[in-house]
């Protein structure tokens, strides 16, 4: 059963990279181009993928979505409750449990954990998180939100450019971070970063 693959060691940090996207949501969410906020939820949900395995890390990610589908104010802009459903961002929130995955997924299936293996890993997931988002606020704005006049497809990622360049920056840093510590987080967690199947 999968309960009893869970130590003490994710019960702390399961809950802890959730708490890390409630705050990377918001601690420079003020800043916003178009109707995209500036945030960090990008950097921990990468995060998340390669320390703590593709499983946990979706797990992480599922529990802060949950946890401001509720309505505790943990999404960008201290935003939370089920009308986040509507919103042209919603997206971008569901992207992050696929992001944490594919990039944990991509770690754990590589036979060589060099830093090269965390770049791509971490790249692909920047990637999915652009695609998915992006595209669902499109569909979103054309029909159920209220659309900016004159707003197109282009617009939606030209929005996205400003974003684009912090999080490139972000990604460089998230697999540095990621190489660096992967090996002791390991000692912590052997089976869950062995996820080979």
């Amino acid at each position: 059963m999968a309960t009893k693959s869970f130590r003490t060691i994710d019960l702390v940090l399961v809950p802890m990279f959730a708490a890390l996207m409630g705050i990377g949501a918001n601690v420079t969410s003020f800043l916003v181009i178009g109707g995209v906020p500036i945030t960090l939820q990008t950097l921990f949900s990468i995060l998340a993928g390669a320390l703590l395995g593709s499983r946990l890390g979706a797990f992480a990610m599922s529990l802060y979505l949950l946890v401001g589908l509720v309505g505790f104010p943990v999404f960008a802009q201290f935003k939370g409750g089920l009308s986040t459903f509507v919103s042209p961002t919603f997206g971008f929130l569901i992207s992050f449990i696929l992001v944490a995955y594919v990039t944990g997924k991509i770690i754990e299936k590589s036979e060589s954990k060099s830093f090269f293996t965390f770049v791509i890993a971490c790249f692909i997931g920047l990637i999915i998180n652009y695609v998915v988002g992006t595209n669902y606020m499109y569909f979103a704005y054309i029909t159920i939100a209220e659309a900016p006049e004159g707003f197109t497809y282009s617009m939606a990622w030209a929005w996205m450019i400003a974003p684009f360049i912090k999080d490139v920056i972000v990604t460089i840093a998230a697999a540095v971070v990621a190489h660096r510590i992967y090996g002791t987080v390991r000692k912590h967690r052997p089976n869950h970063l062995q996820q080979a199947s």
